[in-house]
């Protein structure tokens, strides 16, 4: 594993590992009677009553409410690191919790709008899994940063703490990132149409996260970054697992 640059040094070149992941290498249980999913209660896709409207408002008032506990942990959690060592301004670390925040950021507001309006049960609780998930890791990464004294945003390009970060930039955006136009099509997406281009989108958007996570884990020597980035990698991997068993039930793959 790489050691990381502590100064305000360029971050030193080397070996990335594997390029972006296949997502046929996840194994998954089927998501098919929904014994492993907890499905939001009375969110019936053909509930059109009173009622079944004030369930799902109920619903979303709810994961609003958790995002913003959720962040406030994630900023407790990067609050616990300890500060003897600051990594600079163009380290690995400084560019990862820059850049995944933002790419974390684009799955969150994806997941948000799924729980939303996704038709079926399962997507609309793992877009707010995901959301949920996601803010808390933005919370913990702007609070690193906090701790080094460094801003969000740095004067480094997009992804230039990777060896081959310049590489990966598509359109200006970070790996498996959706273009404004994708993003367009999916908020005027309804239905089964919609639930499916949010899977294939997050789809992507994971198999970049896990792209970024694990150059993580080869160029850093920080165990709490290590830590965070361990924990995206068998999270995202999980999802994917769950994203391509819901795309066969929907009969999309």
């Amino acid at each position: 594993m790489g050691a990381s640059t502590r100064s305000d040094a360029p971050a030193q070149a080397g070996a990335s590992g594997a390029g972006v992941p296949d997502p046929e290498e996840f194994e998954y249980d089927g998501v098919e009677g929904g014994d492993d999913n907890v499905d939001d209660p009375g969110d019936d896709p053909g509930d059109d009553s009173a009622v079944g409207e004030g369930r799902r408002r109920f619903s979303t008032g709810w994961v609003t409410i958790a995002l913003v506990v959720g962040l406030a942990l994630g900023v407790a959690v990067g609050l616990l690191i300890p500060g003897l060592t600051r990594p600079g301004e163009t380290s690995v670390e400084a560019g990862f919790a820059r850049d995944m925040s933002t790419h974390h950021a684009q799955a969150v507001e994806m997941s948000l709008l799924a729980h939303e309006k996704a038709t079926d049960p399962d997507v609309r609780t793992l877009g707010a899994d995901i959301a949920l998930t996601q803010q808390g890791q933005i919370g913990t990464m702007q609070t690193w940063l906090r701790n080094w004294h460094l801003t969000p945003t740095g004067s480094q390009p997009r992804m230039a703490w990777m060896p081959d970060g310049g590489g990966t930039i598509r359109d200006g955006l970070m790996p498996g990132m959706a273009t404004d136009a994708e993003r367009a099509q999916l908020r005027a997406a309804t239905g089964r149409d919609f639930d499916v281009m949010f899977l294939r989108l997050m789809l992507n958007h994971h198999l970049g996260g896990i792209h970024m996570a694990e150059a993580a884990l080869e160029l850093s020597d920080d165990e709490q970054v290590q830590a965070l980035a361990e924990t995206m990698v068998a999270g995202q991997k999980k999802e994917i697992a769950a994203i391509q068993a819901l795309l066969d039930k929907l009969g999309a793959k």
